[in-house]
């Protein structure tokens, strides 16, 4: 738990200064860690280290920017984000988006798709449950790139008996969300979305209006049940929930969405 705690701070420290002189050694210090167990949290938790995840938080925000206020200069938003020369941000920048700060801006990556915690690789993923995921990513600005992948498919996912899991003990507990995420994202594509929802609900969004993807990246996920965690010198059995539903939302609020996901994963437990 301790972890997830340490990796809760730090996220947030990282989203208030992206804009300041930011290093390893500073946010452990701020988040009362030292640097080692820093690094080793985001490399076993997000498979990023903590360099490469400000790196890809700051293209991020320049790609907004880029979209938001197209009269700056790519130098201007470079100086924003840290760096003083414009080579220097168009590596960073081309290493996330795969095309040059000039291209972003002249309109040959089409659409913006958000970027957070998990590689982005997905989307956008809250690690640490509701509160943290709206501190760090506004829910509003998650439900409007929702709307844009009309009549895709949601594939809702919860963990079997996490309760039995957490009478094991609350830090394998937190190894099976993790490992929840890592299925997801192993079965997912690299155009899908993941986010969390709750405790240990978590959702795909997928790029495809097509039900047999969406069947399939299910399968995919239930295929794995029953693998087991290591933990201690036990093997703990572990498995997911994964059901589909259609993004068919017209006039849903967004600060229904989750409880309307959720309600798609009680749905199947009660079956």
């Amino acid at each position: 738990m301790a972890n997830m705690e340490l990796l809760v701070r730090t996220l947030s420290f990282i989203e208030d200064h992206l804009e300041d002189d930011l290093n390893t050694e500073t946010i452990a210090k701020e988040c009362f860690a030292s640097k080692s167990s820093l690094e080793k949290t985001f490399r076993f938790s997000l498979n990023f280290s903590v360099r490469d995840y400000i790196i890809r938080r700051r293209m991020t925000k320049a790609a907004r920017i880029m979209c938001q206020k197209p009269e700056l200069s790519l130098l201007d938003i470079a100086v924003m984000y840290g760096y003083s020369s414009h080579e220097a941000f168009t590596r960073a920048f081309t290493q996330v988006w795969k095309c040059t700060p000039s291209e972003f801006k002249a309109g040959r990556k089409k659409r913006l798709s958000p970027l957070d915690l998990f590689p982005r690789i997905t989307g956008i993923f809250q690690v640490q449950g509701e509160d943290f995921m709206r501190k760090a990513v506004d829910v509003s600005e998650l439900y409007d790139f929702i709307k844009t992948r009309k009549d895709c498919w949601f594939i809702s996912c919860d963990i079997a008996n996490l309760i039995p899991i957490n009478e094991i003990s609350r830090d394998v507990g937190d190894i099976a969300i993790l490992e929840s995420m890592r299925r997801m994202e192993k079965a997912s594509g690299d155009e899908d979305l993941i986010f969390r929802i709750g405790g240990d609900e978590f959702v795909i969004l997928t790029n495809s209006s097509d039900e047999e993807y969406a069947k399939s990246i299910q399968e995919k996920i239930l295929a794995m049940n029953g693998t087991f965690l290591p933990y201690d010198k036990k093997d703990v059995p572990m498995s997911l929930y994964a059901v589909l539903r259609k993004n068919d939302f017209k006039t849903l609020k967004y600060s229904e969405l989750f409880d309307t996901l959720m309600i798609t994963i009680e749905e199947k437990k009660l079956q």
